[in-house]
């Protein structure tokens, strides 16, 4: 606190000192001030340990993690284990009803493994129907922007695949959360008081009694219980052909949505390779479309060209050339990036050090672009994110959503979860590779991230945020590599984003998008960057959600960071 705001919170004190001041309520204290909130992008320290680590957006979730790590569990149990128990305690962000992709070092393997487990549209739903209805855009708050949730098949195949303990001990923490109750944290408390009272399906599962609950409430989910028991017991088969699919498929037919029983029972999981660019001796991994991870690897390309050694972090020098890196690639998302099962990809090409040697060099270091078109390469998303280790040396980098604050804002009678619109996401242009096709997969923002070095596994991380992600990653990155920052320190800094660029779904960018700032970048950067022709935004926002793991050996150790925006936290053992 500087000495001015000390000493007009000292004279409020001073001048108020009655009874209530003395005696605030519970409600008084317990209070999240959202400012206060906004600013929370310091002071966390690194957490070390050696045998087992989880980093993850609320406290339950981490613990839950480590108690399947330390029954016995691998960082693949405990990686599922966090993700259903986040999906009970922070239920607007990932659940069941939403997709999921990782990135996963198999120690015994001494490789990485990818995982889309992202959901494909209805067989019964294209163009020609969304055109009978006379749809401009997909609608978001609409059985018509679900897909088949991706995310249990997700489980089920790390499980399967990777995984030491069964899944009924690995939802074990979550069920017994999901019976009893759990106390709403204060961050998620804020995200929760989305007016889901105007949407009766939800006020039927996230009410308490009629009323959202606050920060402190006890909220339980019997529902979700129950549908968390059966996948334990059963496995994938007791969601795709199950109950929940039987509720999904059910409401969706009373309300004019597409998805049907041959849509859940021929739903897969896909195992996909991660692809790279090597930034400065870092090999840095993501998962290949249809999601957005390979905007990061040509940002990076792009920056890789210039000479950082002599800027400051956070200077008007180095944020204008992440800004104008994230306008050439996004006008490359907007065009290229699809599901390949569908359309001609160019991944490789988008990444390649020659394309991104040859885009470099439209960037100006002194002027901002206000107009830009996509490349010309050889033709040949609300989330959360989590990361686990274990004492075998594997790791996870995980990430989970149902897209929008509660997804659709729809959950389907009986089933204790919210439906995802990733759907929303299709383009509705036919000549467009993200245009909406029976059994097709949409454009995903969430992206898992990985990063070695001459082979051997350095970091997990991520920072969830639709957009801003592939943003995020590079900050992340340049924080490191680039300015010798410490994995939590490199997350605590101050972030910048960029709108305003093309969507997948159509549109194009105008008199260069707008920047936004955290609170702590300086207003002599902010002059900076307006005197280079960018558009500064007045609002300050957190900016995405940051975990990580660093590992280093001789002995193995894991450094662990997690993003104080948010309500968790980083232990081990």
């Amino acid at each position: 606190m500087n000495r001015r705001t000390f000493l007009k919170w000292a004279g409020a004190s001073a001048a108020a000192p009655g009874l209530a001041a003395m005696n605030p309520s519970a409600a008084e204290v317990l209070a999240v001030n959202p400012e206060n909130v906004k600013a929370r992008n310091r002071n966390r320290s690194t957490v070390v340990c050696r045998h087992g680590m989880a980093c993850t957006s609320q406290p339950l979730a981490t613990v839950a993690a480590l108690d399947v790590l330390k029954a016995g569990g691998n960082a693949i149990d405990a990686a599922i284990a966090a993700n259903a128990m986040l999906g009970l305690v922070e239920p607007m962000m990932n659940g069941i009803g939403g997709d999921l992709f990782a990135i996963a070092w198999i120690e015994k393997e001494q490789r990485l493994v990818g995982l889309n487990a992202s959901g494909r549209s209805a067989y019964d739903f294209s163009l020609k129907d969304a055109k009978r209805l006379g749809l401009k855009s997909i609608p978001r708050n609409s059985p018509l922007s679900w897909n088949v949730p991706g995310c249990v098949s997700g489980w089920a195949a790390l499980s399967g695949t990777h995984g030491k303990l069964p899944l009924a001990k690995i939802v074990e923490p979550a069920v017994r959360y999901a019976l009893e109750g759990f106390p709403v944290s204060p961050v998620i408390a804020r995200d929760w008081k989305l007016a889901i009272e105007k949407h009766p399906t939800l006020m039927a599962v996230f009410a308490v009694d009629g009323r959202v609950p606050e920060f402190g409430d006890i909220f339980a989910n019997h529902k979700l219980a129950a549908a968390l028991e059966a996948i334990g017991k059963e496995g994938a088969d007791a969601f795709y052909r199950g109950e929940s699919a039987d509720r999904i498929v059910a409401h969706s037919s009373a309300h004019g949505g597409r998805l049907s029983m041959k849509d859940f029972e021929e739903h897969t999981a896909t195992w996909v390779d991660p692809v790279s660019t090597n930034y400065r001796g870092y090999d840095v991994w993501e998962i290949p479309p249809n999601g957005q991870g390979i905007a990061a690897l040509q940002m990076l390309n792009m920056l890789e060209t210039f000479d950082f050694t002599a800027m400051t972090p956070n200077s008007a020098e180095h944020l204008h050339l992440l800004a104008e890196a994230k306008k050439l690639a996004f006008e490359d998302r907007a065009v290229y990036y699809a599901d390949p099962e569908f359309a001609k990809v160019p991944t490789e090409a988008l990444i390649s050090k020659e394309y991104g040697k040859s885009h470099a060099k439209l960037i100006d270091p002194r002027k901002a672009a206000t107009e830009l078109t996509y490349g010309d390469p050889a033709l040949d998303s609300d989330t959360i994110y989590l990361t686990t280790a274990d004492d075998e040396g594997n790791m996870v980098s995980f990430i989970q959503s149902v897209y929008s604050a509660f997804g659709s804002q729809i959950a389907p009678d009986g089933t204790g979860f919210a439906m995802q619109n990733r759907g929303q996401s299709f383009s509705l242009d036919p000549k467009h590779r993200n245009c909406l096709e029976p059994h097709k997969r949409p454009f995903h923002t969430i992206i898992p991230a990985f990063m070695t070095k001459d082979g051997k596994p350095v970091m997990s991380f991520g920072v969830m945020g639709g957009d801003f992600q592939p943003q995020g990653h590079v900050q992340i990155v340049m924080n490191i590599v680039d300015f010798h920052m410490s994995p939590q320190d490199a997350g605590d800094q101050p972030r910048i984003a960029h709108s305003g660029s093309p969507e997948p779904t159509g549109g194009t960018m105008r008199a260069g998008g707008v920047l936004e700032f955290e609170e702590g970048i300086p207003d002599s950067v902010k002059v900076g960057l307006a005197e280079r022709g960018h558009r500064i935004s007045p609002n300050t926002n957190a900016q995405g959600g940051y975990q990580a793991i660093w590992r280093e050996e001789g002995p193995r150790r894991y450094f662990g960071a997690s993003d104080p925006r948010k309500d968790g936290m980083a232990a081990g053992y």
